[in-house]
């Protein structure tokens, strides 16, 4: 079968794509337009790595069809912040110690910044469990959901 063209806004960018009819979200994204944040962990939709926001909800980028997505908005962890300053999550993984390999960073920042765009003062027990879909090999969690909790209103990062 021939290739499909969709119109898809990437971080606030529209643009026209002609894709394959099996190709996926993480595919168009880290091989066609150079966005690699998005990481292959599973394949399967299990891990987290490579989660984006599909329309403001996380979303497995591994599992869903690029050529399903024609209009949809997509939101990776390269269009969080801006040219000057990181996104106060981005800078709160950071100050907290919560980014060890890095692997699953992304997917885990885009997840909490969805909890957060919901609900600006979750509960720990909100955070832990939106966090808890996930995985991370290397942190434990304990630092990410310090992290999430700095940026809630009941702490302000440090710049």
């Amino acid at each position: 079968m021939g290739q499909l063209e969709i119109t898809l806004q990437v971080n606030g960018e529209s643009m026209k794509l002609d894709v394959k009819p099996a190709e996926t979200l993480l595919e168009t994204l880290r091989d066609r337009l150079d966005l690699t944040g998005a990481k292959e962990g599973c394949g399967l939709g299990a891990c987290g790595s490579c989660t984006v926001l599909l329309n403001g909800v996380p979303t497995r980028s591994c599992i869903v069809l690029t050529a399903e997505l024609d209009g949809a908005e997509v939101t990776t962890i390269e269009g969080l912040g801006d040219e000057t300053r990181l996104d106060p999550l981005q800078e709160s993984f950071m100050e907290k110690g919560a980014v060890q390999c890095g692997f699953c960073t992304p997917g885990m920042i885009l997840t909490a910044r969805s909890l957060l765009n919901r609900n600006a003062q979750p509960t720990r027990q909100e955070i832990i469990r939106t966090m808890s879909s996930n995985l991370c090999r290397c942190t434990g969690y304990k630092k990410i959901v310090e992290a999430v909790e700095a940026v809630s209103s009941r702490e302000t990062p440090k710049p």
